[in-house]
């Protein structure tokens, strides 16, 4: 197609930005800041709940709008084509595996979360499970995560994006991104990050389709996809290598558990773990179902959201793939140099597939759009990020050292925090840069699959075993944070080999896939968990009740806004009779959901949509794998 001029390409755009395009994106974004205005008007902003919670007055549809496009930030969409590009389909179990853990989010998790009257994720652990050392461990933890695997690998990718598309230099495009993204998180709070992502999603889905339906046609369709993809080889190689060769699994979902890049075991037992810690207990992710107005919207943003993240295969990854068919010596180079000066990053150019197809095949105003989408994906999850977390730090760091702080005070607390986290992750991105065979999808899942299990295991505990206390949990959490370091810490000092370059890395690298290694981290968190909880005293039970799924009160009482606790709205009694609810107020922070008990109506609308959602899923699977 355009092979000739496809290096040149990366660093001046192949066609000039048009003012159509222009057009386009002045005017997508000053939708975007109107949308943002007018949600933020909408809740009262000023109090805490309003804040970080929208005033929990969410409907479905904009919680399963924001689910979506807080998982599918600019970072998915450029490392998922990349992914695809480089080795075919199976990368789409990441995206479909969701189904079942935000199904265990709306029926499981939130039950719980809301009966427990919480705002954050460690403060939960601490209900659960008393003593402050937890909460503040977790928040830190998940801070840490947010700029390793969040914030940095979104920025870098809508920075790589507007590189590709517009010829800019990456640093100016982060920081320019981030100074409008920044201004209404740190404006709206949380309602008008919901909002505004409810825009993105649609205008995100729509284009992803347009762009995959002109990809397509340009190969001559779905059937032919798999031969002109195992043809895509640069033509500039590695001598007696086979790095430069397409998979011939690429048409696969499940793969060797052994010799496969994503094994099947992995992609099903380790990808569940990583799923149920982002799913059901990360604070970005629950924090929009617990703004809901009733625990039937919270399962119907479940349902929407689930369906939505069915679509990735067709309109990212399928796309990235052909990206390599149609441009194999930008997208698929494997010579250092060579990619050196395409992408310049040494380790390879797949991160550019998706960028590379919105550049050569979209017309002029649609180009701006789909630029203007990879903005909307890049600030939704940033602006969702942001605004989760600075609740974690405000919350549970900042209370805890100043427990008199007034409500401004932690507001403005918040709003700093935003600014500290993106200095960070700007300092981060060139260590992003170069690691994991600059594939930057994996780079996420690994880093996440270091650090996320011991989490994922102390809440599964937490929740679903009474007898978990904290002296278990907490030294399940060290246990699990040394392991998962010291398999981190190699990561960074033997990163995978070059193509043609021997791989001379440790067994427990190169023989242990990160996938399999979360399967190991969360047993042995368990373990240490289940011993230490076995070795002291339980906890009493009154301490317990509203805290794990086998104690919750079907209706449970009603903290009001002043923190005294009502009785359930029809005046009967709690299903636990004989236990005095504690009082779980935080100032004025208890609001709950204000219908604890769902319509019979709609609980079977939902349940009903919930079983034909497994169903297409399984499906999908059994159909490509």
């Amino acid at each position: 197609m355009m092979e000739g001029n496809s290096s040149a390409a990366s660093f001046t755009p192949a066609q000039q930005f048009s003012i159509a395009d222009l057009v386009v994106v002045v005017i997508y974004f000053s939708l975007n800041v109107a949308v943002g205005i007018w949600s933020s008007c909408r809740v009262n902003r000023n109090t805490v709940s309003g804040y970080f919670l929208a005033g929990r007055d969410m409907a479905w549809w904009p919680i399963g709008a924001s689910l979506f496009a807080s998982s599918e930030g600019s970072g998915l969409f450029i490392g998922l084509a990349g992914t695809g590009a480089a080795g075919g389909i199976a990368v789409t179990g990441f995206e479909w595996n969701a189904t079942y853990a935000l199904l265990a989010l709306a029926w499981v998790f939130v039950p719980v979360y809301i009966s427990s009257g919480i705002v954050t994720m460690p403060e939960y652990l601490q209900r659960r499970f008393g003593g402050e050392r937890i909460r503040m461990y977790l928040s830190g933890l998940s801070l840490l995560l947010s700029i390793f695997t969040k914030i940095s690998t979104d920025l870098y990718s809508g920075a790589l994006f507007v590189q590709v598309c517009l010829g800019w230099d990456l640093y100016l495009s982060t920081v320019l991104m981030l100074v409008v993204t920044g201004l209404y998180t740190v404006a709206g709070g949380l309602a008008a990050v919901i909002y505004t992502d409810a825009l993105q999603t649609l205008i995100m889905v729509l284009g992803a389709i347009v762009l995959a339906v002109k990809a397509f046609n340009e190969i001559g369709g779905y059937p032919n996809l798999e031969q002109a993809y195992l043809k895509a080889v640069p033509s500039k190689i590695v001598p007696n290598t086979t790095c430069h060769l397409p998979r011939v699994d690429a048409m696969h979902l499940f793969r060797d558990p052994v010799s496969g890049d994503l094994p099947w075991t992995g992609m099903t037992f380790g990808l569940s773990i990583m799923a149920t810690w982002y799913w059901c207990t990360d604070q970005v992710i629950v924090q929009r179902s617990l703004s809901a107005k009733s625990l039937s919207h919270a399962k119907a943003g479940s349902i929407l959201a689930s369906y939505l993240k069915m679509l990735p295969l067709f309109v990212i990854i399928m796309p990235g793939m052909i990206s390599r068919v149609l441009y194999p010596d930008a997208v698929a180079c494997v010579d250092p140099e060579e990619c050196a000066r395409v992408c310049g990053a040494a380790v390879g150019c797949s991160n550019i597939a998706y960028p590379k197809l919105v550049v050569e095949l979209m017309p002029s105003g649609l180009r701006g759009l789909m630029i203007a989408v990879m903005m909307a994906a890049l600030m939704s999850s940033l602006t969702s990020i942001f605004n989760s977390s600075s609740t974690l730090f405000t919350m549970d760091i900042w209370r805890k050292l100043r427990p008199e702080a007034s409500e401004r005070e932690l507001l403005l607390v918040g709003r700093v925090v935003v600014v500290v986290l993106v200095a960070l992750s700007v300092v981060w991105i060139p260590i992003l840069q170069s690691s994991s065979g600059g594939q930057l999808f994996v780079y996420i899942q690994a880093v996440t699959s270091y650090l996320a299990p011991p989490v994922t295991a102390v809440f599964i505990l937490a929740v679903f075993w009474p007898r978990a206390n904290e002296q278990g949990a907490f030294w399940g959490l060290m246990a699990g944070l040394v392991l998962g370091l010291a398999r981190m810490g190699l990561e960074l000092a033997y990163p995978v080999p070059r193509c043609g370059v021997p791989d001379r890395r440790p067994w427990l690298l190169a023989g242990i896939h990160y996938l399999h290694f979360a399967v190991l981290l969360c047993a042995a968190t368990g373990a240490v968990v289940v011993g230490g909880s076995l070795l002291s005293p339980p906890l009493p039970p009154a301490q317990l009740k509203d805290l794990t799924w086998w104690t919750l009160s079907r209706e449970h009482p009603q903290p009001s806004m002043d923190g005294t606790s009502q009785g359930p709205p029809d005046g009967s009694c709690s299903a636990t009779p004989g236990s005095q609810q504690p009082s779980k107020a935080e100032g004025p922070l208890a609001a709950t959901l204000k219908e604890a008990r769902e319509p019979h109506f709609w609980a079977h609308v939902c349940s009903v949509n919930a079983v034909v959602l497994m169903c297409i899923n399984i499906f999908c699977y059994a159909y490509f794998a």
